[in-house]
């Protein structure tokens, strides 16, 4: 195993174990039988050091999202993905307070990652004409309040000791983002999901169907819908 492995490995062990989630250099280095100017040679400064046992710790988690076959439904996707962010976060606590609660590892690519893979399953909805949103707005949302609700039990248990808060949650953001198979209620929000579903689709249509100035006055168009209130 290398130096560097080695450090991380024992920068993760001590996150674990640290009642407040704080731990300091001089505490990793003893750990892993290294001189301090060995860190900040291979990290460059403890945020450094505390983006990289962050990536390696999420890196698992984010190895099961990229490895999980597709259901047919995105939908129970969504859901199975809300669900196992938040069984993960209280799994690890202190490197999830890391990544999501502070500014400390800034670095770190796993919160971009965990984004980009949200909006994927999110980009399979629109689709289908079901979301009501465009994918990314969406992707902000869902991740926003995924992240709100773990953090809150992770800092707050005793205001929040039930963890189905979690489910309710999910439930009630995915209820207003996702629309129901059945007709919208107005025109107006049959248009917006139309347009958002042609503008995620557009990128599989035949390439010679517009010229260049075509599809862009084309996704002009549709973002202006897709972005239009209902009293518009």
């Amino acid at each position: 195993m290398s130096t560097r492995s080695v450090i991380i490995d024992a920068t993760a062990e001590l996150l674990a174990q640290s009642p407040g989630g704080d731990i300091s250099t001089r505490a990793v280095c003893e750990a892993a039988g290294v001189q301090q100017p060995v860190i900040y040679r291979l990290f460059g400064d403890k945020e450094g050091l505390l983006a990289a046992t962050v990536d390696q710790v999420w890196d698992q988690y984010l190895g099961m999202k990229r490895a999980a076959e597709e259901s047919a439904d995105p939908l129970s996707d969504l859901r199975a993905g809300w669900d196992s962010h938040n069984a993960f976060a209280l799994a690890q606590p202190n490197a999830y307070r890391l990544l999501f609660g502070s500014g400390s590892v800034a670095k770190a690519e796993s919160a971009n990652e965990a984004m980009r893979l949200l909006q994927s399953v999110l980009e399979r909805l629109a689709a289908q004409g079901r979301l009501r949103v465009a994918p990314e707005i969406a992707a902000r949302v869902v991740m926003a309040a995924n992240t709100g609700v773990a953090l809150a039990l992770i800092l707050r248990p005793a205001l929040y000791p039930d963890p189905a808060i979690s489910s309710m949650m999910r439930d009630i953001v995915l209820g207003g983002l996702v629309s129901a198979t059945a007709p919208a209620p107005d025109a107006g929000e049959s248009a917006r999901i139309a347009a958002i579903t042609l503008r995620t689709s557009r990128p599989t249509l035949p390439p010679a169907l517009f010229t260049g100035r075509e599809a862009g006055l084309l996704d002009e168009w549709l973002e202006r819908i897709q972005s239009s209130s209902p009293s518009d």
